[in-house]
């Protein structure tokens, strides 16, 4: 289980790099074996570079030594991608994300092209995000499989949200390349059609009953995984109610310490969400 953190910010929308340090402490005490820094989630579309490069490091030392550290460094510009990742790379991080180029809309082999020129230039293992909700553009099957040869790239994010699409991929990927659920919900039906795991957003409120699902199945208790997932989905649906990750934030700033509001033309959550985490954590807490 991994977490798509959040990047915390101050009352005046500045990165509280302090807080991102207890926050990746806390993700890690209570479950995650990793931490996507500055993806969707961390709202990468509105962070500077400078700002992305210093979230690398402030979560790198706060747990970089009991937990992998994923960098979120894709953008729909090849080369850009390539120097983030290059300079995530350069700080330390143990692996990078790249997301489908957004809004561009390329060909399958523009994507091709993409991402294994991401992955030539940069000595790191990347994950794949394939995310067609958010970028216009699927990660079709054949050009996942192409991608799947090259040496570093290991493994994909799959937030198609439909778990035929992830049984297809898994048939006709190599074994050892790794699929993780993109999608709360869909995580155990896609653990039931070979995926690994999951990069998780409600790990920020329930880390450990994640973990709890994800050893259940592994360990053949399909009844108690599925026990355990159904009783998690009000707190999957409260996270998702309003965009991500507004109500994440507005749950965490509620339930843990502040994490400010997300920046612009992301807006606070409504009080009704946060009610719905609330209510939804009290459901959880009894799995």
């Amino acid at each position: 289980m991994l977490t798509a953190m959040i990047t915390p910010f101050d009352d005046e929308r500045r990165v509280d790099y302090d807080r991102a340090a207890r926050l990746a402490d806390y993700l890690v005490s209570h479950g995650s074996d990793g931490l996507v820094v500055t993806g969707t989630t961390g709202e990468s579309p509105t962070l500077t570079d400078d700002e992305k490069l210093a979230m690398y490091r402030t979560v790198l030392d706060a747990v970089g030594k009991r937990a992998h550290v994923v960098a979120g460094t894709g953008t729909y510009d090849t080369q850009h991608s390539i120097e983030l990742s290059a300079a995530a790379a350069e700080i330390g991080v143990h692996g990078i994300m790249a997301v489908t180029p957004y809004y561009s809309r390329p060909s399958q082999d523009g994507l091709l092209a993409h991402f294994s020129t991401i992955a030539d230039a940069v000595e790191l293992p990347m994950i794949v995000y394939n995310i067609p909700g958010r970028s216009a553009r699927l990660i079709e099957i054949p050009t996942l499989v192409e991608l799947a040869g090259h040496m570093r790239i290991v493994a994909t994010k799959d937030a198609v949200d439909d778990p035929a699409y992830t049984a297809r991929s898994r048939m006709a990927l190599p074994e050892g390349f790794a699929i993780y659920s993109g999608s709360d919900i869909y995580t155990l039906p896609q653990l039931a059609v070979g995926a690994v795991g999951v990069i998780s957003v409600a790990s920020h409120f329930v880390g450990p009953q994640i973990k709890k699902m994800i050893a259940a199945y592994n360990s053949g208790d399909v009844g108690e995984a599925r026990r355990i997932q159904q009783g998690l989905i009000p707190i999957f649906d409260a996270c998702f109610v309003e965009p991500n990750p507004m109500p994440t934030k507005a749950g965490l700033t509620a339930l843990w310490e502040s994490v400010g509001a997300p920046r612009l033309p992301l807006v606070p959550a409504q009080p009704d969400t946060t009610q719905m985490i609330k209510d939804a954590l009290g459901i959880a807490q009894q799995l």
